[in-house]
């Protein structure tokens, strides 16, 4: 029998700290006008980094059995390769000229 982890008050706010910063700083980045690439790339960085946040502290990951930890990474790469087969599909296919 697993004994539950309870965060501290000090632990969760800092976490929530750190999310509203991280907050902010999206928007921030928004309004600094990047290039084209690197705008979506600066705010895909900083929500992951967020998300990754989420995850270990306010889902208990960081404390929680590895095994758990092993699931999520796992479910992501699948995810990934969803998402990437369908990119390749769609990217890759020839352009279909129309005919009248």
């Amino acid at each position: 029998m697993s004994v539950h982890h309870i965060s501290t008050d000090k632990t969760l706010l800092g976490v929530f700290s750190a999310l509203l910063v991280l907050t902010v700083l999206t928007v921030g980045v928004h309004y600094i006008h990047l290039p084209n690439p690197w705008a979506i790339t600066v705010a895909m960085a900083i929500a992951t980094f967020k998300a990754v946040l989420v995850a270990l502290f306010f889902m208990h990951l960081y404390w929680d059995q590895r095994f758990n930890s092993i699931l999520l990474v796992a479910s992501l790469v699948f995810l990934v390769l969803l998402v990437g087969f369908t990119l390749l599909d769609t990217l890759l296919r020839p352009e279909i000229m129309p005919t009248f």
